[in-house]
Formats: structure tokens, C-alpha cells, sequence
């Protein structure tokens, strides 16, 4: 089974993650599925506006955390290239998402955590149903964000607000979302997928010039941060995965505990 979903109606190019028994959670093949199809949507000329979603009840619940838990038993020196590889395989992904000439739109329903989160902020537009619920998530596996999300956070909520939302990893519903800036709008459940889909098509019967460049001006207002800032995060991610309080995080995930970072 493919564990991405590429349809195209149209205009609208439409990209799905399709793990809806894992809750879309990416792992190596998902990443490079997604970073495949989102290079092929930029690169499409019939295409002039990409959709993003989620099968099932679940947009992206992050990575998968059993992916983490196969790395946890390697040497520390050994898990942090290994860590670093996958968070790296991130980077051709988000930056498609980021500066593709197109307009991306992210539909959210159920959890977006960790790099779920990530996406939601990488889109141009984000529509989300009342019982979304979001979190950052990384403090409790110990480690710190990658997904470009230390760039795309605090760019879009402001540098006090990002922190509480990082340092403290707590979940936080749709209408926050909504107030935080993060989604530009909330609809019920049921209405998300043709909220979603019209919103798509509006901007696919819109002036495809003007949008790229104000598209490329607004990316153009973060200058070179977010590509420096991807590095940034992999490294660090890397460092943070070669430490105890990572084995200790992702283990307690795992045996559904509340992760113990004193001992």
C-alpha cells in the first residue's frame, strides 16, 4: 500500500499521507514518498495550487515514534548520524513546500503533532475542523524541534508564544490554533474536506503570476533563515538523540508513561 496518495482534479494537485492505522505518522519511506511527490507538484505545470491531507481521522501525529525506538539500543555516536540522516531527508520537503511557486493548502483533521505541526506551518493557507488538536511534542521525547519548526513558529506566532509552545509541549485545540495564527480558519468536521477542496479551487482559478511572486516576496521576508535554520535544526536534533534523556523519551512513549528525565 502506498503511504502517499497523489491525485490530480484538475488545477489542484492534492498530496494525502496514507498510514491511517499509524495516524499518518511518517517514517523513512513516507519522507521520501512525500518529498518525491511534493517535487513533482512544483514541478508540474498544469498544477497551480497543492493540496495537503491526511486518510483517515489523523492529518500527521509526527514521526514514527517505532522508528526512534529501533535506534534506541545503537551506540550514542552511532544513533546521532542516523538521527541526523532522517531528520535531514526532511529538508527537500519543506523546502518544496516553502518555495514552490504555487499556493499550498493544508487540511487538518485530527492530530498534527511534531512534524504534522510542522507541515501545517510550511502551507501558505491551513483550514482545520474543530476537533483538530495540535502539539509540538519534542520536549518529551527529549530532544529538540527539527521540521523547520524553530523557524516557521516564531515566525508566525510571535518569539514568547513559540517558546511556551516548545518548552512546554502541551496540546492546544483548533480554536487556539485559529487565534494563534497558525490556521487561517475552523469549520466543522464534516466540512472540512469540501471547505478544503474549494478553497483549492479558488486559488487554482486565480492569477497564477501574482501569486508566485507574492508568494516568493513573503518568503523573501524571512531571508536565507529558514533553509540556515533547517541545518541548524538537524544538528541539533542529531545531538539531542545521542543523549539518555531521548532513550529515556522515546522509550516512555513507547510503554505509554510519562517520560522520567531526573534519573
Amino acid at each position: 500500500m502506498a503511504k502517499v496518495i497523489i491525485e490530480r482534479r484538475g488545477a489542484v494537485f492534492e498530496i494525502r499521507l496514507n498510514r491511517p492505522e499509524l495516524l499518518n505518522a511518517v517514517d523513512r519511506e513516507t519522507i521520501a514518498a512525500f518529498a518525491a511527490a511534493a517535487g513533482e507538484a512544483a514541478a508540474d505545470p498544469d498544477a497551480r495550487v497543492v493540496l495537503l491531507r491526511g486518510e483517515g481521522s489523523h492529518f500527521c501525529a509526527g514521526g514514527d515514534i517505532t522508528m526512534f525506538g529501533e535506534l534506541v539500543a545503537l551506540p550514542p555516536d552511532q544513533r546521532r548520524r542516523e538521527l541526523y540522516r532522517i531528520v535531514d531527508a526532511l529538508h527537500p520537503l519543506l523546502v518544496a513546500l516553502r518555495h514552490m511557486s504555487k499556493p499550498v493548502v493544508a487540511a487538518v483533521q485530527g492530530a498534527a503533532a511534531g512534524v504534522g505541526l510542522s507541515l501545517v506551518l510550511a502551507a501558505d493557507l491551513a483550514i482545520a475542523a474543530a476537533d483538530a488538536v495540535f502539539t509540538c511534542g519534542y520536549v518529551h521525547l527529549g530532544t529538540s524541534p527539527d521540521g523547520g519548526m524553530t523557524a516557521l513558529l516564531p515566525a508566525t506566532v510571535g518569539l514568547k508564544r513559540a517558546a511556551e509552545l516548545l518548552l512546554l509541549g502541551e496540546r492546544f485545540d483548533a480554536a487556539r490554533a485559529l487565534a494563534l495564527g497558525i490556521v487561517n480558519r475552523v469549520v466543522p468536521p464534516g466540512a472540512l474536506v469540501a471547505e478544503a477542496e474549494a478553497l483549492a479551487q479558488q486559488l487554482a482559478s486565480g492569477p497564477a503570476t501574482a501569486y508566485a511572486r507574492t508568494k516568493a516576496l513573503v518568503q523573501a521576508s524571512l531571508g536565507d533563515a529558514f533553509d540556515a535554520q533547517l541545518r541548524r535544526e538537524a544538528e541539533n536534533f542529531a545531538a539531542c538523540a545521542a543523549t539518555a534523556d531521548f532513550v529515556e523519551g522515546v522509550r516512555a512513549f513507547l510503554d505509554k508513561r510519562r517520560p522520567d528525565f531526573d534519573s
